[in-house]
Parts: structure tokens; sequence; C-alpha cells
């Protein structure tokens, strides 16, 4: 188990069941990237790569 997976089971946990929009994904991750701005590259690789996830992805 990565150590991220803890993060991600929490938030399954907590929130699994609820319905969000994109947009309100997009908020949340700018105000975590304005409180964050040291992981500003790691959201936006992860933004990316939820957005283009119908394409091929080359590292």
């Amino acid at each position: 188990m990565y150590f991220t997976d803890r993060g991600i089971e929490e938030l399954e946990a907590r929130r699994g069941a609820e319905e969000v929009s994109l947009a309100w994904l997009a908020e949340r991750l700018r105000a975590f990237v304005d409180a964050n701005p040291e992981f500003e590259t790691a959201v936006e690789r992860l933004a990316t790569f939820l957005a283009r996830e119908d394409e091929d992805i080359e590292e």
C-alpha cells in the first residue's frame, strides 16, 4: 500500500457516496494549491491525468 492510499481510503469512506461536479473538484484543488503551493506540480499532474482519462497518457 502506498502512503497516499490512506488518504484515498479516507476520502472514499467519508465521501464515497456523495456526487460532486468537476467544477466543485476544480475549486477544491485550487483552494488546496493556494494553501499548499509546494504541491502545485502534483495537483497539476493529477488534474491533467483526470482531464485526459480517455486518452493515452505518456510519462
